[in-house]
């Protein structure tokens, strides 16, 4: 704590603490703002409003700037894989060898599911390494249930990406060895998708887990709030604009101009970011391993060749320069999974697989914060004042 803000309202003081983050970030302690004025804060969205303290992830829109636990994004994209940063999200420090190997011994020993998907829940697990071992399980089955495929059993000798690429393309008596780009691409998207600060998810599972919920019950609540198209669905989105823009003819330059006319009604999806007020770091990390897997593909693909000639349009567009429109990662997402051959129905399966160890990372850190809660945000209420009650036969119609 530094110093603090002072200031009246209707006659009564406020004496508020401010407080100062690692980053230098600044904020109101405004706890007790109702107890000694009356008054609280209104902010639609929560966009101003800190509902925690975090040492998780550091993210900073403004410069572009994504930290898990104090280390860059791009360096963890680039030397990590996602089981390694999913210990570092859990337990805060990367592993030495000996703990990742049992962490992730942990995680692959417990992929197995029972056969008769009625008794799933009866394989839940008591820990969390347990649960990210069980959830891709859970995805891939849930994709040959889908299609009317035989459930391919998990390989614990492959990678945690491999595996579950296995457990989706695999089918019986073919041999198959998933891509080493996707598998890379994969292990990409996993640890930029694997935490990003208080979003509408996340927040949802501290919100969930402040009632002492426990951590499948909080999970569950972070799955739902993702499934929302504003969410987890913004990468599929894409792909339907997409479509879209192909069904019509492939006219890239009329659409760009239509997103550019207000009065029009079309947005082009994928491009800039709610919290990234200057380019996303994670998309430009993405880029780079979606050329990797449409070179290794070749594009035969007319939604993949449209995604191309749109980016290349929309980043030498003065329009989108200025404004800082650049394609984010859920641009570059929805094009690798569908190259890979993830269909859109699965899109918010994976951004969830990617998520999950951010998810435990903050509910085990609210669950081990002592000045931890129960949410209960106020309301301004703007309804009708206190009237009488009038019996129905006094009342006039309309």
């Amino acid at each position: 704590m530094s110093n603090q803000l002072s200031f009246e309202i209707n006659g009564r003081k406020a004496d508020l603490p401010l407080y100062t983050g690692s980053e230098g970030e600044t904020a109101i302690d405004i706890s007790k703002l109702r107890s000694q004025t009356g008054t609280i804060t209104l902010d639609p969205g929560y966009v101003n409003t800190g509902a925690c303290t975090s040492g998780i992830t550091f993210l900073n829109g403004e410069e572009g700037i994504l930290r898990y636990r104090g280390y860059p994004i791009e360096q963890l994209a680039e030397n990590s894989s996602f089981l390694e940063v999913s210990y570092l999200l859990i337990h805060g420090e990367l592993p030495n060898a000996e703990q990742l190997e049992d962490f992730e011994g942990n995680i692959t020993r417990h992929t197995m599911l029972h056969e008769d998907l009625r008794h799933i829940y009866q394989a839940f697990p008591k820990g969390a390494h347990r649960l990210m071992g069980k959830m891709p399980t859970i995805a891939g089955w849930a994709f040959k249930k889908n299609i009317g495929q035989p459930f391919i059993y998990p390989d614990n000798n492959l990678s945690y990406c491999a595996n579950f690429l296995s457990m989706m393309f695999q089918v019986p008596a073919v041999d198959y060895e998933p891509a080493e780009e996707f598998v890379k691409a994969l292990n990409v998207l996993f640890i930029l998708h694997a935490d990003h600060e208080q979003n509408c998810s996340t927040s949802t599972v501290r919100l969930v887990g402040s009632s002492q919920a426990n951590l499948f019950a909080s999970i569950a609540s972070g799955i739902a709030a993702l499934w929302g198209p504003l969410h987890g669905g913004a990468n599929q989105a894409v792909l339907e604009m997409l479509m879209r823009i192909h069904n019509d003819g492939g006219n890239i330059d009329k659409y760009v101009d239509m997103a550019k006319d207000k009065d029009s009604g079309f947005r082009l999806m994928g491009f800039g970011h709610r919290v990234y007020k200057n380019f996303d770091p994670r998309a430009t990390i993405i880029k780079s391993a979606c050329d990797r897997v449409l070179n290794l593909l070749g594009v035969d693909d007319p939604l993949l060749d449209l995604a191309r000639r749109l980016e290349e349009v929309a980043l030498s567009d003065e329009y989108f320069v200025e404004r800082k429109l650049y394609p984010n990662v859920d641009f570059y997402s929805g094009i690798i999974y569908r190259a890979i051959g993830i269909p859109e129905n699965m899109f918010t399966v994976m951004f969830a697989l990617g998520r999950l160890p951010g998810w435990i990372a903050q509910w085990k850190e609210m669950h081990q914060d002592p000045k931890t809660k129960i949410a209960r945000p106020r309301q301004i209420y703007n309804g009708e004042t206190a009237r009488d009650y009038v019996p129905i036969e006094k009342r006039v119609a309309g």
